[in-house]
């Protein structure tokens, strides 16, 4: 059977409690960074994330799982269920849930609205700025029992500064240029470019 109508319905139910969700908490940020905030927070990656901490994997049936273009399939899944919840039990039912057993439970809603969630472009503008070679390596491509899965490394100056893993390559770019920004401000830039030292980061 296919839910896209309850996914729909779910979508939107999601984005309101949300939105009222940074409204409430965050009363002094401007709208610029509540739209960022709900963006991070209702981001496929998160609804997949969600799922998962959920258990609705264990739940869902579907000839898409692990296919290369559907790794959506439990953020999807559980679209569909705040969708399902909706309709039986109405807007304040879903509302509790989300705020009960998710926001702050399965995702941390203060790390997600505070986080630039951008991190590989931050790096690629530090390398530029400070001219220094930045490389990303796909290590590893592969379908486990959650779909499709990636791990990425990230080189500064030809030694390893990040790893990370992830539902898609952006996902685990973006977690190795997390780990490689947390590295490098503890780094001269200088001393890096000319060492010849092993080639990872203690």
């Amino acid at each position: 059977m296919c839910n896209e109508r309850l996914e729909f319905l779910g979508d939107a139910i999601i984005d309101a409690v949300v939105s009222d969700l940074l409204y409430v908490r965050f009363k002094k940020e401007r709208e610029g960074f509540l739209t960022k905030s709900r963006s991070n927070l209702v981001c496929r990656e998160t609804l997949n994330k969600v799922a998962l901490g959920l258990g609705l994997d264990k739940l869902v049936q579907s000839h898409n799982v692990g296919r290369q273009h559907n790794n959506n399939v439990y953020g999807n899944a559980f679209e569909a269920f705040v969708g399902a919840v909706y309709i039986d039990k109405g807007y304040e039912a879903c509302r509790r849930f989300l705020l009960q057993r998710v926001f702050d439970h399965v995702v941390n809603v203060a790390d997600a609205a505070i986080s630039d969630v951008n991190y590989k472009s931050r790096l690629i503008e530090m390398s530029q700025k400070k001219h220094f070679p930045v490389e990303y390596r796909l290590v590893e491509e592969r379908n486990n029992s959650h779909g499709q899965y990636f791990v990425s490394e990230v080189y500064v100056c030809e030694k390893l500064f990040g790893t990370g893993d992830g539902f898609s390559k952006r996902e685990s770019q973006q977690k190795a240029s997390k780990e490689a920004l947390e590295k490098l401000s503890n780094c001269n830039i200088d001393e890096l470019r000319t060492s010849e030292t092993d080639n990872t980061v203690q």
